[in-house]
């Protein structure tokens, strides 16, 4: 059928579109332009592509890219925002490195920071030990919870980071040594003293036996009451915390022969402002304590039980 105009081009009736003659299967496509504002959003494209060439670098060539007329890189952007992030770093730290970790705390800013800080260190140098989440394992302290061997605030913390727990390296490490008694007690009496142990926390009734053996060796650092004491590092034997286990097997493996885990002191392996870092993200985790709580020997180190 032809147009108006004369052409022998055949015109969709419905729509007054012309058809392209192109037919598949009895299906025929019209000849439909592209809406106007697509078509110019197109050469826009264009457009912006030659000046984006022209400005940047662009085209890959032999050993590099054109450099485009601005001369900026990638490589050069990221090294001013790594300048940048140096010298905000270098502030930090140069206020970290002033104030004493007591006074920490006072500085919320600067607190938050030194925990990021903190968290960080603690990945590349105390999870093998203590566990991503700080949570521990069996020989190793949680360092969430509110039990402390030595004391749970910034700078006992800072203490023990510094000096560890007996630790060769260092000759003010902190020293708690229970002496074993394989050899001393026979098995009668070493589980009646386990026994009188698992009485602090009602899981056994104690015997006089038991409970004389107790007075009579372990009352000096566990206190009658098993509180412990934090002066001389013995762990209290009254709550829910066990280092080495709380199963009466676990007790009197430890009463005959006890386990003592060391902590090494990291004084001469990390710079003084990373240590104190460390003392604030282990301070946040929950258990940490205020420096009035602190005993007068600003001592160290995570909780337990032998």
């Amino acid at each position: 059928m032809a147009n108006e105009a004369g052409n022998d081009t055949r015109v969709d009736q419905p729509t007054g579109t012309e058809f392209v003659g192109h037919e598949w299967d009895g299906i025929e496509e019209l000849n439909t332009p592209l809406p106007r504002w697509w078509l110019w959003t197109f050469y826009a494209t264009i457009v912006f592509a030659i000046v984006y060439t022209i400005l940047y670098p662009a085209w890959p060539m032999i050993n590099q890219a054109t450099e485009g007329t601005l001369g900026w890189t990638s490589r050069g952007q990221l090294s001013e925002e790594m300048k940048t992030a140096d010298l905000a770093r270098q502030s930090f730290r140069e206020q970290l490195a002033a104030i004493d970790v007591v006074k920490l705390q006072d500085n919320t800013e600067l607190m938050q920071q030194a925990v990021a800080g903190g968290a960080a260190a603690f990945k590349v140098n105390c999870v093998q030990c203590h566990g991503a989440g700080a949570a521990g394992s069996p020989g190793y302290p949680n360092l969430n919870d509110d039990e402390w061997l030595w004391g749970g605030d910034l700078k006992a913390i800072e203490y023990t980071l510094n000096h560890g727990i007996r630790w060769e390296g260092s000759d003010e490490t902190r020293i708690s040594l229970m002496p074993g008694f394989d050899g001393i007690f026979d098995r009668a009496q070493i589980d009646a003293l386990a026994g009188h142990v698992l009485s602090f926390t009602g899981r056994r009734q104690s015997s006089p036996v038991g409970a004389q053996l107790y007075a009579d060796n372990c009352v000096a650092c566990h206190q009658a009451d098993g509180s412990g004491s934090r002066e001389i590092g013995a762990p209290a034997l009254n709550d829910a915390i066990w280092l080495y286990g709380s199963e009466a097997a676990d007790i009197r493996a430890q009463i005959r022969r006890p386990k003592h885990g060391v902590m090494p002191g990291w004084k001469d392996r990390l710079d003084p402002v990373t240590i104190k870092m460390l003392a604030a993200y282990v301070h946040s985790r929950g258990g940490g304590e205020d420096i009035e709580e602190v005993a007068e020997d600003p001592a160290v180190e995570v909780d337990e039980q032998p």
